[in-house]
């Protein structure tokens, strides 16, 4: 019996060591039950799940991206819906980094040097600024490192992930197109929600939401503002306003129908859905999205009739009554009155702010919440207020110089993506590249207005489509002959559409 043992796990058979290595787990795991519970042997037995998972992810590197992909644009859904064992931002963390180490483990499938462009020393020096903030002591409250690390990943550290993986990731013009389908598919699966929530209801985890949390804010003067998949319905009117100006850059451009048609589908539908969202700040973010792509086209045929368009748009919704009737253009119509309620209640919020923060150049520090700063603190009313805005919020915490720091590497980013797209001599391509900086131009103004920017999925979407709108030159040679290549496919299906049309005739 033991010379049958001996010769199974070590000698004849191949799978011996394995069954050691299980049997040792199986050991490791009763002794965690016996000593920490069923937790600890629950983390034990996931060993096996998390090799698995290690081995595929190994194998099919892109599926793991496309994974984060929808993850990141769905995630707040399924926090919300309460799906979400762990921190969202915990979650998304792991995959990003997970993404990192197998570019670097498969280094040679990888383009590493696209990663020396002009946008990653501007968001390293955002990140470099970001790690001086922990030394922030303004509160007196001493060195909160736990406190800055929370806050300082979700200002500074999503955004080197988002940079570093859509550039390793979307390296070539088939992943780039895939890259735009997957994003209009997640933006009309949005819209599709938003229409559910308006026509058919909420579920009831959100309709308790929606009574409780979400009462004061998503429930104006009669009004419903409905937020689909998204947190809420600032950072889903924002989201599809400025992807809303993405997609009519890009079916503008697009050289097939099919595409063509696609993306102004998709630009119709986040249109639609951001008005339904009640979200003020998206009509203008929209406008100057459109404004940016116009500028980047240097196509008088779309200029024309865009402008003409636009400001016969803007002129009946700021100067007529037209549509006056239903709820949703009536509250969009508001964002024109310079006496709004609201819009008062931001600006005193910001000179009650500015009143601390005169004293705090440096702000209060990166992760000094209302949660950290006890009330009997000088700032304690300062990081109680609310802040409205992103740009406002990293006012707050980081001070007039690091807003200005900030500002500053947002203006650098955009013109940076903007000097890459008027270098481009593909239309399609130039279709894109103005519409990723539209994007990028339309989320930022919203952030001003809207504390959005950080939110999932935002930050991995635009920041990340502005990283891809660096490497595009890169790329224009090859999207060239694949979109040659697609655009003779189509010519030969409708060719052979019209020869079995006549054959039928006959």
């Amino acid at each position: 019996m033991a010379k049958t043992i001996s010769r199974y796990s070590f000698g004849e058979s191949n799978i011996g060591g394995r069954v050691i290595l299980l049997f040792l787990l199986y050991l490791l795991a009763i002794y965690e039950l016996y000593t920490m519970g069923i937790m600890g042997m629950a983390l034990i037995c996931a060993l096996p799940i998390v090799a698995l998972g290690i081995i595929v992810a190994l194998a099919y590197p892109m599926t793991v991206f496309w994974i984060t992909f929808i993850m990141n644009y769905f995630i707040m859904y399924l926090n919300k819906m309460n799906m979400m064992p762990l921190p969202i931002s915990g979650v998304m963390e792991i995959l990003d980094i997970v993404l990192i180490v197998i570019a670097l483990t498969l280094h040679n499938q990888f383009k590493f040097y696209r990663l020396s462009n002009f946008m990653l020393p501007l968001i390293l020096a955002w990140c470099f600024f970001c790690c001086l903030e922990m030394f922030n002591d303004t509160c007196n409250l001493g060195y909160q490192i736990g406190s800055w690390y929370m806050g300082a990943r979700l200002l500074a550290g999503q955004l080197l992930y988002a940079l570093i993986i859509c550039i390793l990731y979307v390296d070539s013009p088939e992943r780039l197109n895939k890259y735009l389908r997957i994003w209009a598919i997640c933006s009309i699966i949005a819209a599709v929600y938003c229409w559910k929530q308006k026509t058919i209801g909420f579920n009831h985890t959100e309709q308790v939401w929606l009574d409780t949390v979400g009462y004061t804010t998503h429930r104006v003067n009669g009004i419903i503002r409905y937020w689909s998949v998204f947190n809420d319905s600032a950072t889903f009117g924002c989201c599809m306003a400025s992807s809303a100006a993405l997609f009519l850059a890009a079916g503008a451009f697009a050289k097939l129908k099919a595409d063509k048609i696609f993306y102004i589908v998709t630009c119709l539908l986040c249109v639609w859905a951001f008005f339904n969202s009640g979200t003020r700040t998206a009509i203008v973010a929209f406008g100057a999205g459109v404004i940016c792509f116009v500028f980047l086209s240097r196509s008088v045929k779309i200029a024309v009739p865009v402008a003409v368009f636009g400001a016969l748009f803007f002129f009946i919704l700021i100067f007529t009554n037209i549509g006056q009737g239903n709820n949703q253009i009536r509250r969009m119509r508001s964002a024109f009155n310079k006496d709004d309620a609201s819009m008062g209640v931001r600006e005193y919020n910001k000179k009650q702010l500015a009143k601390y923060l005169a004293e705090a150049p440096w702000g209060l520090g990166i992760g000094m919440n209302y949660d950290v700063v006890p009330p009997f603190n000088k700032y304690s009313i300062a990081s109680r207020v609310p802040p409205d805005s992103e740009y406002v919020y990293i006012w707050v915490h980081t001070g007039k110089i690091g807003i200005t720091v900030f500002v500053i590497l947002q203006v650098l980013i955009l013109l940076g993506g903007c000097a890459n797209v008027l270098r481009l001599k593909n239309k399609s391509l130039i279709g894109i590249g103005a519409g990723f900086c539209s994007a990028f131009f339309a989320i930022q103004l919203s952030a001003y207005a809207n504390q959005i920017l950080m939110q999932y999925p935002n930050c991995f979407l635009f920041y990340g489509s502005m990283a891809i709108c660096y490497v595009l030159p890169w790329m224009e040679k090859d999207f060239e002959t694949m979109e040659q290549k697609r655009y003779q496919q189509y010519l030969e299906k409708k060719e052979e559409k019209e020869r079995k049309k006549r054959e039928s005739r006959v």
